[in-house]
């Protein structure tokens, strides 16, 4: 048989080939892709912390009809309902007419982000400034926070119980962070030494001040500095014992590229993958299946504490819903499916040395599956099985979503975890699949928009088929 086909047509039926989006896309395909982005530029907008990607998820929920939940609460078929785990880890779930036993359906996404955390005990003064002080957060590069705006984010809890949101340097009025950076002109040595050393993460010192308070004997720019604090938030020093702040890149979503096929913001690791997980969610209301969402906090530091995926909530609400519906909660993981929904490294074609061509996921060419992650010899990885991966493919072909393989880099210098190996270990199938992300941990990431459209898309699949 294969003699009578032409060698262009064999090749078309044997070979595999990634498929860029917009070779076939249509004006209203494109149109779509481009819509659906602005919803997704605006939720980075509104979420650069995890406390703000769950109030904002929260809210696009409670419009979409899902009520709070609380442990024991009485469920029923159609019931949508979202746990709200200290703010910073959320569980959406919707319940199904198909017997739990028969597995539900699982998208996990992080929604914390590098950035740099203000230390307990942070300000102080100087020779004429005033400064925070910080303690990075997961994989930055630290010479890429220095001389550029920055914004602080947080709460501060006092004393008394109550809570005080804080959010400085967003607003076009409002004033900016800084961290200083060596002039050109004294900075010989400092540019001798390697990337990672060259800005010591003990002066990644935010720039808060330099104007004294009046009559002060000492320490005049620091009685300042918390005196306006305390005048527009009623908080003192002692008060950043007990808070949450962080340091995060000033700037808003932005459009990159003159064709606008890009966007270029702070948070898409792993908020590009949290913001499809949610539309999809909303959009298969007509699914049988039960599926649930999860949020979750400290990916980029482990995925410990009791807001990370190895925290107990995920089974801890996998067994109430077993438990309501009277299955058996050993079946229905061993029956269940997941999508560990996180980024991957684009092929970047500046940097090719670091990335095996083959094998890395292509800017435009679909959302991107990981068969594993890990690094040096698979290591961290929970590896999905071939025969899990052959159904995604079928379920993604019959919804002709573009999707595409990948990996992190070549296998001696990439490398890197998700969340799936937390999963696997309740003995459930799980694949990781994501939007490809240039620059990735940088203060400013840069994504497709095709990838992200691709990326609900391929959600939407998952849930309802």
């Amino acid at each position: 048989m294969a003699q009578n086909m032409t060698a262009a047509e064999l090749k078309e039926k044997l070979c595999y080939k990634k498929t860029n989006f917009y070779d076939n896309a249509t004006d209203a395909e494109i149109d779509a892709v481009y819509d659906y982005s602005n919803g997704y530029s605006k939720f980075l907008d509104d979420a650069k912390t995890e406390r703000e990607a769950v109030k904002t998820a929260i809210a696009m929920a409670e419009a979409q009809g899902y009520v709070p939940y609380t442990v024991g609460m009485q469920l029923k078929v159609g019931g949508k309902y979202y746990y709200n785990n200290r703010a910073r880890y959320l569980i959406l779930f919707r319940i199904g007419s198909e017997p739990v036993e028969n597995g539900v359906r699982i998208i996990a996404s992080h929604i914390d982000n590098p950035r740099l955390d203000v230390k307990q005990v942070p300000l102080y003064e100087d020779n004429g400034f005033a400064f925070l002080k910080t303690h990075y957060y997961g994989g930055v590069r630290k010479y890429q926070w220095v001389a550029t705006p920055l914004s602080l984010h947080g709460v501060v809890s006092l004393k008394d119980g109550s809570v005080v949101d804080v959010i400085i340097g967003e607003d076009e009025g409002d004033p900016v962070l800084y961290i200083n950076d060596l002039l050109p002109h004294l900075a010989q040595e400092q540019s001798k030494k390697p990337l990672g050393s060259a800005i010591p993460a003990e002066s990644l010192n935010l720039l808060i001040g330099s104007r004294p308070y009046p009559d002060a004997e000492s320490e005049a720019i620091k009685l300042n500095v918390l005196n306006i604090l305390n005048e527009k938030y009623g908080i003192t020093e002692e008060d950043f014992l007990s808070a949450d702040l962080y340091a995060t890149p000033a700037a808003k979503a932005r459009d990159v590229g003159l064709d606008r096929s890009l966007i270029g913001a702070y948070g898409h690791d792993d908020r590009v993958c949290a913001y499809p997980s949610l539309t999809a969610l909303f959009e298969t209301d007509d699914s049988e299946h039960t599926a649930i969402i999860i949020l979750a906090d400290k990916e980029e530091t482990g995925s410990d504490g009791n807001t990370g995926m190895q925290s107990a909530v995920f089974t801890d609400i996998l067994s109430e819903i077993t438990a309501w519906a009277g299955a058996n909660l050993t079946a229905t993981k061993a029956n269940s499916k997941c999508f560990s929904s996180d980024v991957t490294a684009c092929y970047d074609p500046n940097f090719p040395e670091v990335f095996d061509a083959k094998n890395s996921a292509k800017i435009n060419c679909g959302v991107a599956m990981s068969k594993y992650t890990g690094h040096g010899g698979k290591g961290g990885t929970s590896e999905a099985s071939a025969e899990f991966v052959a159904w995604v493919r079928r379920i993604l072909a019959e919804d002709g979503v573009i999707w595409q393989t990948a990996d992190l880099g070549k296998a001696d210098v990439g490398g890197g975890g998700t969340v799936a190996k937390f999963i696997a270990k309740h003995n459930i199938d799980v694949v990781d699949i994501g939007v490809p992300v240039i620059s990735m941990h940088a203060p400013c990431e840069v994504i497709s928009k095709a990838d992200i459209w691709c990326a609900h898309r391929a959600f939407v699949a998952f849930l309802r088929k």
